[in-house]
């Protein structure tokens, strides 16, 4: 079996909602991965003594305990003294991580959210099996088996557990319909609900720019990139604006093939290095790639972090493609997926990886203290950094060349060609609480119900030029944020009041024409979303720079 390294945030995967829908690697290795070298003298005193220990405790401690959680905890806090990303995944938390890089799980087939402590289906996925017995977007799932899912049972575990489960098993669900006074009972037979990894790919109004956004690096990305790049293509593509913001990570082989289809020659891409020699290894470019010429321009900022960075920082070495936005998150350490005998996963980091230029894109952290790795996010948010290019922080003693001599630094992630600040200004507290209680969300699926047979009588492009969200939607949207108890605020709705509009519009747009898509996209919300935003604003003017770029490595 082929192992797999996986490069993921560690911030991310810590964070348990982020766990239950996004992040980290379906293929296991098996305990046979150290291939039954000896432990050592030292290991083996070490594990009798924890042995001898627990032992101790589950026989004569003054009250009853439960082992298995003093395990999991003692495993835990040993790891914090390793690395940052180094972690163990008890058996409940591996099963979901694992399926998030997989190429699908077995499921209904619903995109669904919370509401005032009710789970809506969003959307029911087209061709799923949700779909097919007439589920539809607006309804609130009750009971699933009986089950309740609503009020405090309405959380991510429960879900997930009652709605997910083996291909060909039955849910027998309970739905709430608007204009219905009794629940509907639907039987769903699960089915296999395919992943997508790449969120958007269309062309731009010029005509020939191709944007494409990847969320993370999973077991189809590569074949999804393909086929959208063929498509974008024969759309009359000639310059690439690759999206890759808020993207954490993924398989690592999936993020090469990509560079591999854009970059020329036979250079290496990616190596590592790590105390066992079988972790090292060097990835090369190998093949005639979909799109070698023409320029190239990279979307980041400090979400983009592990395989993104590779892509971003072997682009960037090679003088193939300018880089817009913010420094990356600067994650540079492989983890080797160990799945141990109860189920549970142990992530290990097992060795560094290195761009062509040889530099690390880790960031520093000091073994043992990972809050202050953890929080260097909000550090730089601090020193200006966001805000202000002249406050990126690169170390002085890692200077590198790109291949056409451009001075990049390592140690910290990948720093953009072009800076482009972080936008603040329509955050507020009124907007977050907004969001805090999906208020935006539920209102655009309501209006998008309530006019939908008027909404899809027009093509996408009149709603997008035409379609304006009224004070009167606004009115409505206040009265349903007063309904969830949010005060409102003058001030805050004043500053926020743009992008309030531009959320709802692009919310009802995904409502109404994502339904029939069976390729993941959501391509109407990310032009209407993006339409006015700094970043790709910013990158749409550089492509004269991105050109020269490429003509000169080319000389």
């Amino acid at each position: 079996m082929e192992e797999k390294k996986i490069f993921n945030s560690k911030t991310t995967i810590r964070t348990p909602i982020i766990v239950a829908t996004t992040l980290v690697v379906g293929m296991l290795i098996g305990a046979t991965f150290f291939g039954g070298r000896s432990a050592g003298n030292d290991v083996s005193r070490s594990s009798t003594k924890f042995r001898e220990i627990l032992t101790y405790i589950n026989r004569s401690y003054v009250d009853s305990v439960n082992t298995d959680s003093l395990v999991d905890y003692s495993i835990t806090k040993m790891l914090e003294k390793l690395d940052p990303h180094t972690y163990y995944f008890p058996p409940q938390e591996a099963e979901i991580a694992r399926s998030q890089l997989e190429s699908g799980f077995d499921g209904i087939g619903i995109e669904f959210n919370v509401f005032n402590d009710t789970v809506y289906v969003v959307t029911p996925l087209a061709g799923g099996p949700s779909e097919s017995v007439g589920i539809q977007s607006g309804d609130a799932i009750i009971k699933a088996n009986s089950k309740n899912l609503t009020g405090k049972d309405a959380n991510s575990t429960n879900i997930f557990s009652n709605l997910r489960g083996k291909r060909g098993s039955e849910v027998k669900l309970e739905i709430k319909r608007r204009s219905f006074k009794d629940l509907l009972k639907f039987t769903v037979i699960r089915n296999k609900i395919p992943q997508y990894s790449i969120d958007a790919a269309y062309m731009m109004e010029d005509k020939k720019t191709a944007y494409l956004k990847i969320n993370r690096f999973t077991e189809t990305t590569y074949d999804e990139f393909k086929q959208h790049l063929s498509s974008l293509q024969k759309q009359g593509m000639k310059q690439l604006l690759l999206d890759l913001r808020g993207n954490p990570g993924g398989y690592m082989d999936r993020a090469t093939d990509i560079v591999d289809e854009l970059v020329g020659g036979k250079g290496v891409i990616v190596y590592t290095d790590g105390k066992d020699s079988r972790n090292n290894r060097k990835t090369y470019a190998e093949k005639d790639g979909m799109f070698e010429k023409g320029s190239v321009i990279v979307l980041v900022d400090e979400g983009s972090a592990s395989a993104s960075e590779i892509v971003s920082g072997a682009l960037q070495d090679y003088d193939r493609a300018l880089i817009v936005g913010r420094r990356t998150f600067g994650k540079g350490l492989v983890q080797q997926p160990i799945q141990l005998s109860d189920g549970s996963e142990l992530r290990l980091t097992i060795s560094r990886y290195y761009i062509p230029s040889g530099r690390s894109i880790q960031k520093p952290y000091s073994k043992g203290h990972l809050e202050n790795y953890e929080h260097e996010l909000e550090d730089r948010s601090k020193s200006g950094e966001y805000f202000i290019a002249d406050s990126i922080k690169n170390n002085p003693k890692m200077r590198f060349k790109t291949n056409g001599g451009r001075v990049v630094y390592g140690g910290g992630g990948v720093t953009p060609d072009i800076f482009v600040p972080r936008d603040t200004s329509h955050i507020t507290r009124y907007l977050l609480e907004l969001y805090g209680k999906n208020v935006l969300r539920e209102y655009a699926l309501n209006y998008a119900n309530d006019n939908r047979k008027t909404l899809e009588k027009q093509a996408f492009n009149s709603f997008f030029k035409n379609f304006e969200v009224t004070e009167q939607m606004l009115e409505s949207v206040k009265k349903l944020a007063n309904s969830s108890e949010i005060k409102f605020i003058a001030a805050d709705y004043g500053l926020s009041k743009d992008f309030i509009k531009l959320q709802i519009k692009a919310t009802i747009a995904r409502h109404i024409w994502q339904r029939n898509v069976k390729n993941g996209l959501n391509n109407e919300f990310y032009q209407i979303i993006y339409g006015k935003d700094p970043i790709v604003e910013t990158a749409m003017g550089q492509f004269d720079k991105a050109e020269k770029l490429e003509r000169e490595k080319r000389l």
